[in-house]
């Protein structure tokens, strides 16, 4: 089936509650600056458009759950529809179980055998493993962490090994860590604490960075973001 797809590049749009859609990128043409740019994607009432990103129809794409399961897809297996198009909702494209929704994709080219999976949970857990542990994943899905009761998945990056690790949490509270503090585990494994909590608070998000930038205005972004959270 694959070699019967033209490769090219699509852009994947996740929104908040879960649907799914990918539309080829020449549909956005290039544009002035200050133009009004072209609506992306449809969406109902309290939906927004959580994640997007650039994929070749050849590339997988890996969805990770918020009960740390992963599911992984090839871009040209996700529903293809117009600007307007809202897509399939993750349910109708996934075997998810009740209760279970995306909390992060992933667009895994052909050179990614060599990186890592950075996980971090609601709690503060983190967890770095290896790409090739996630290599053959089952239509049923694969568990990728062994997560405390109560605890969810809020966060996966996909890293270099050496990269620097930045922790924000609701409350305000921002940490940085390099990712050579955390050794890599397999896919069972529980993880570390990567960030202690006080009393109430959690992780909001958690960021995998290539090169030093002002942190002062990274955590001040985050909180806004997350805002709603």
């Amino acid at each position: 089936m694959e070699d019967l797809i033209v490769e090219e590049d699509m852009v994947i749009t996740v929104s908040r509650q879960g649907y799914v859609k990918r539309l080829s990128l020449d549909t956005y043409r290039a544009q002035r600056r200050g133009g009004r740019g072209l609506r992306g994607m449809g969406t109902k009432d309290e939906d927004f458009v959580e994640q997007l990103f650039v994929a070749s129809t050849h590339d997988y794409v890996l969805f990770f759950t918020n009960k740390g399961q992963v599911f992984r897809k090839k871009v040209f297996e996700l529903p293809q529809a117009g600007p307007t198009g809202r897509g399939k909702a993750a349910i109708n494209l996934l075997p998810l179980r009740e209760g279970e929704t995306i909390c992060s994709c992933l667009n895994v080219p052909k050179e990614a055998e060599n990186k890592y999976i950075f996980l971090c949970t609601e709690r503060g857990v983190a967890k770095k493993t290896p790409m090739l542990d996630c290599a053959k994943i089952r239509v049923s899905g694969l568990r990728v962490i062994t997560l405390d009761e109560g605890d969810s998945v809020i966060s996966v990056q996909l890293t270099e090994g050496n990269q620097e690790l930045f922790f924000a949490t609701r409350d305000g509270m921002g940490l940085r860590v390099n990712e050579s503090t955390l050794r890599p585990m397999g896919r069972q494994a529980r993880g570390v604490r990567g960030v202690r909590l006080r009393e109430g608070d959690r992780v909001v998000s958690a960021l995998a960075l290539a090169a030093c930038i002002n942190f002062k205005c990274l955590l001040f972004a985050i909180i806004c973001s997350r805002s709603f959270l």
